[in-house]
């Protein structure tokens, strides 16, 4: 008789699964912590205020009361939710104005809001992307843009990453592949917080008669004098094709967008799966990324980048002034420093990476830890992220903390990486 194999065992023998037990029983699991507040420069969790440095919320407009006032209004005139996808009944009026004001923010013909960031990634590769195909990934690239390759079932090259040689390598034997190419970016990267060299990798896929993707999810409403992202920071968008990003961070909302040829973007309104089969995003989530979009199009917008960019400075030169070893930043071609809010600290060790985020968590800090398979194998990381809205108080107390945190755990635990 064949054995039976039950499929839930991985549920409870996998290393992952039991990793999450052992932190869980250690009490310093850094993941699912209860949130009790608004998200803002210093938040309830948990039963204590702590210093919220581990939000996307780049530029504090999550509680701006324009954008509230835009949530409210689409709630109050269209009710909680649409019940159907934009294909059917789910498209509102405000899905056409916030689809017209992406595509004249980033310089576009057409662009296209899915549900979620994540679905207009994997939706959009899925879609353009079929067997016989080759995309050529960095390996440091979103996790929802490898699942639309995937699902794709495309030929998938990926190159180390930021590494030029390794990318026109892959290009070389992509042009054997005998299909269309792709090449797929992030324009900063989540965990590192660093910005890709797209002039080089623009100029690498032209020469190889590639098509080029950016996904700017956490450059938008950052990066660029219009804030419209490491292309317009870089002065390359008119050599990259399409361009993703989202509302779930400086657009203090829930969404993905995709801007680019309006043909292009038409084909995905008939094509994408995800676009397709999926429930439109409830009316307060467009109306609130509306108006957090008219905030970044407005005067408003360039002091809410320059102040985010700023503190992120303020906060990675505190923290390397106390020992820490920071992510170090990227530079434009002509040398410049590109700071992004992301302000990774290196650990190096998974375990010891929980300890230290525990140890500042129980002194008032809240910040992200990135351990494999996010980060690669002993590449742990704490990530901190900064806002607009923190000003110099909070980030002086939180780096004071930092500090009387890493003297104590040293005297324990031993030399952290510096």
């Amino acid at each position: 008789m064949d054995t039976i194999v039950d499929v839930f065992a991985k549920a409870r023998d996998s290393e992952r699964a039991q990793l999450l037990r052992a932190t869980r029983e250690a009490d310093i699991l850094p993941y699912f912590r209860r949130v009790e507040s608004p998200a803002a420069p210093v938040m309830e969790m948990e039963g204590a205020r702590r210093i919220m440095l581990g939000s996307n919320n780049y530029l504090g407009l999550t509680g701006d009361e324009r954008v509230i006032a835009g949530a409210r209004d689409a709630l109050e005139r269209y009710g909680t939710g649409l019940t159907g996808s934009r294909l059917l009944n789910g498209t509102l009026v405000l899905h056409g104005e916030l689809e017209e004001e992406i595509a004249a923010w980033m310089g576009t013909e057409d662009a296209i809001v899915f549900t979620t960031g994540y679905q207009a990634n994997s939706g959009t590769l899925g879609a353009l992307l079929e067997p016989g195909d080759t995309v050529v990934v960095d390996s440091g690239d979103h996790a929802s843009i490898l699942d639309g390759c995937l699902l794709s079932r495309a030929k998938m090259r990926a190159f180390r990453h930021n590494r030029m040689d390794k990318l026109e390598r892959s290009l070389e034997r992509a042009a054997g592949d005998g299909g269309g190419v792709l090449v797929v970016v992030d324009g900063v990267f989540s965990m590192e917080g660093d910005v890709a060299p797209l002039q080089a990798i623009s100029e690498l896929a032209r020469a190889h008669g590639a098509r080029l993707m950016v996904d700017e999810a956490h450059a938008c409403g950052v990066l660029g004098e219009r804030g419209a992202g490491a292309c317009e920071l870089l002065g390359i968008e008119d050599a990259v094709d399409l361009r993703m990003g989202t509302f779930s961070k400086s657009l203090a909302s829930c969404g993905g967008f995709i801007a680019g040829p309006a043909d292009v973007l038409d084909y995905l309104r008939i094509a994408s799966r995800t676009f397709l089969f999926t429930a439109a995003a409830v009316p307060a989530a467009v109306g609130a990324a509306l108006a957090a979009l008219r905030i970044c199009r407005s005067p408003d917008g360039p002091p809410l980048f320059a102040r985010v960019l700023e503190n992120a400075r303020y906060l990675a030169d505190g923290l390397a002034a106390i020992g820490f070893k920071v992510v170090e930043r990227s530079r434009a071609p002509d040398g410049t420093v590109l700071h992004t809010p992301i302000v990774p600290v290196v650990v190096g060790d998974d375990w010891k990476a929980a300890l230290l985020w525990r140890a500042l968590y129980d002194a008032g800090v809240y910040v992200n830890a990135a351990v494999h398979p996010a980060v690669p194998p002993a590449g742990a990381l704490l990530r901190a992220s900064v806002m607009a809205t923190h000003d110099r108080d909070v980030l002086d107390q939180a780096l004071e903390r930092f500090g009387e945190v890493k003297r104590s755990f040293e005297s324990e635990h031993g030399p952290l990486p510096s």
